[in-house]
């Protein structure tokens, strides 16, 4: 959001942001599964880092030596709630600890809700309301299996994955998370 702010008074602006906040019983389980099984399936289990997807993203790291995203829900909420956009050292050590006091101080719950709410589903659609009004015309609790599966699978890259014409990547990205989303179950989601 920072960046089309800064974007909107530079003149370069070309969307508006669209936000409104979503409690957790606004929220179809379908769209808080969805963004479980495509962006952290351990979410409920672990204490904010993933180590063995950290372990297989810098042991599949790329001959530019640019590693894969291997960052937990926990992990985005800490940095796009309170650090900036760009990679550097300090910002990571920064969001470690800033990860490390979400865990303790907030319930699981309260970080996916956090998540759902400030995640950029594209289009300057932030959050989960402005996501499924915008591209759905539905409220976060009407989100059904496909809508949910689509707007998380554009969350690695909302600025070139969109849900109004999904690729052909997108699309089965989508159907792997409904997959996963099948497989987990809802029961997943219990412990929060």
């Amino acid at each position: 959001m920072e960046k089309r702010v800064a974007a909107f008074f530079r003149g370069e602006a070309r969307n508006v942001i669209r936000h409104r906040w979503s409690g957790w019983e606004s929220i179809s389980t379908p769209m808080r599964l969805a963004v479980v099984a495509a962006e952290d399936q351990k979410f409920p289990h672990h204490w904010g880092f993933d180590f063995d997807s950290i372990a297989d993203a810098v042991q599949h790291q790329g001959a530019k030596g640019r590693l894969r995203g291997a960052s937990t829900i926990t992990q985005q909420v800490a940095r796009n709630l309170f650090l900036w956009p760009r990679r550097r050292y300090v910002r990571k050590g920064l969001e470690a600890s800033f990860t490390v006091l979400l865990e303790v101080l907030w319930p699981k719950r309260r970080i996916l809700e956090a998540y759902l709410n400030i995640a950029e589903f594209g289009d300057g659609a932030s959050g989960v309301f402005a996501a499924s009004q915008t591209f759905f015309g539905k409220r976060p609790s009407e989100l059904q299996r496909q809508d949910a599966a689509l707007l998380a699978a554009v969350l690695p890259n909302p600025a070139r994955l969109h849900v109004r014409n999904p690729s052909t990547y997108v699309r089965e990205r989508a159907g792997w998370i409904e997959e996963q989303m099948a497989q987990l179950g809802s029961a997943h989601l219990q412990r929060l």
